[in-house]
């Protein structure tokens, strides 16, 4: 599939939103639309519990918003997942995981250019789902030699519900994790993360995409054999553009960067209108085409979107709601100044 830059908008998978029309309705709005995560709609939209929907051993408690490992059950679930592992049905997301996704399938999506789906990645749900005894399951050798082959299965099956509907679809990998992982706190290296991640995007069919909203090494990210990395340009972008060789490669090989740059916080929305964040995307632009890399070929092959998800605005998906449409302005200003299609 050839993807397309271009500056179109898109946006992150999890909106604040309680309306699921509304939320659909926001993604629809945008270039390359998504099926949203609504997490205040029900916990199971969380994006942790989500994803673990017939993981063996998760214990899932809705009154408390918690989701743990149980070794036990992990065991006796062992069986029942090797008894379905090459059944594509077992791995799909059901209507109690989210709300939108079989809604958003059934929408008309023939004039997009790519439809977009999106799953947490393994590295960021081991380290955040936690056995009985507080340890990240990533560091379980048995659990994370399953994590990881169960992640992909995931996103197989639910690249494959979008390909029904459209000839360009694409899933990518929320890893917010990633920056968690480059501490001295994590007890699983970059090293042995590299290996096994390398191994997991290899099993995937491209286009391959990660988001993050962290700081973490991009270097590690810029590596990987993917197509797709969309950031918290607003906040990180400055940091990013100095791994000037590595994006380098990166655009050269062909890569899009989603460029996060709209405010989802009330209070920085205020702050920053729409010349502001357009001023500094195109001055980390100016300083990657003065280092050698054509600013030509970054609009060709970027993305815009908000800068990361929120759900923790006062005033509900009001905020969010301004955000994107200020990410639908500066795409459709770019594409016109610059003559992009």
């Amino acid at each position: 599939m050839a993807l397309i830059g271009n500056c179109l908008s898109t946006a992150m998978g999890i909106l604040p939103h309680t309306s699921v029309e509304q939320a659909l309705d926001l993604a629809l709005s945008l270039n390359v639309p998504f099926w949203p995560q609504l997490p205040k709609v029900s916990f199971y939209e969380d994006m942790y519990v989500q994803a673990s929907e017939g993981f063996p051993g998760i214990e899932i408690n809705e009154q408390e918003k918690e989701i743990r490992l149980s070794h036990e059950r992990f065991q006796a679930g062992l069986m029942h997942l090797a008894e379905h592992w090459e059944d594509p049905e077992h791995f799909k997301v059901s209507e109690r995981y989210s709300r939108t996704f079989d809604l958003f399938l059934q929408r008309d999506l023939d004039d997009y250019p790519h439809v977009r789906g999106q799953l947490i990645g393994p590295i960021s749900f081991g380290l955040s789902i936690v056995d009985s005894e507080d340890r990240p399951i990533i560091y379980e050798q048995e659990v994370r030699e399953i994590l990881f082959p169960f992640m992909q299965k995931k996103l197989l099956a639910q690249r494959a519900e979008l390909e029904k509907v459209h000839a360009s679809p694409l899933v990518w990998i929320d890893e917010p994790g990633l920056e968690m992982l480059f501490t001295a706190f994590t007890g699983y290296t970059s090293t042995a993360a590299l290996a096994d991640y390398e191994n997991f995007l290899a099993g995937l069919p491209r286009p391959r995409g990660v988001h993050l909203c962290g700081n973490p090494d991009w270097s590690f990210l810029l590596q990987l054999d993917m197509e797709i990395l969309s950031v918290d340009a607003l906040a990180n972008g400055h940091i990013l553009t100095r791994y000037f060789d590595q994006l380098k490669e990166f655009f050269d090989r062909g890569g899009i960067i989603s460029w996060g740059i709209t405010p989802t916080l009330t209070e920085e929305l205020h702050g920053v209108n729409t010349d502001d964040a357009l001023c500094q995307l195109e001055e980390m632009w100016d300083y990657l085409d003065g280092r050698g890399l054509p600013k030509e070929q970054i609009l060709r092959q970027s993305w815009i979107a908000p800068a990361r998800c929120c759900l923790i605005n006062e005033d509900g998906a009001c905020t969010v709601e301004k955000s994107t449409a200020r990410v639908r302005e500066i795409s459709r200003n770019l594409r016109s100044r610059y003559g992009l299609e």
